[in-house]
């Protein structure tokens, strides 16, 4: 199982807005898209030097395979999406993580 993570910085300015579109737009559209079993939003607690929020967004897939189909098939779409609400707004670091076990 593989999870691929999203840490997103957004502007204090937009971020209402934005923490209601990833809920109630982007991450419906990314598990629409059946690459990902499920997804979890958090908000990351540490104050960052640049300000602004940090949040994380975890989208689980059953493996690399797969991960890949979203990068080919999905990835640009979603993000341009983003880009032309908020774009400027926010930085976003994108990790994969490889799930060893699970308790």
């Amino acid at each position: 199982m593989y999870i691929y993570n999203v840490t997103i910085n957004i502007e204090e300015s937009v971020h209402d807005e934005w923490l209601q579109w990833m809920q109630s737009t982007h991450i419906p559209d990314v598990l629409a898209t059946k690459k990902f079993t499920k997804a979890k939003l958090t908000k990351v607690l540490i104050e960052e030097e640049m300000g602004g929020l940090t949040y994380s967004v975890q989208y689980t897939t059953k493996d690399k395979v797969t991960l890949q189909k979203y990068y080919l098939e999905d990835a640009d779409r979603l993000r341009q999406e983003s880009d032309k609400l908020f774009k400027g707004k926010f930085v976003a670091f994108r990790t994969e993580l490889e799930v060893i076990s699970e308790y």
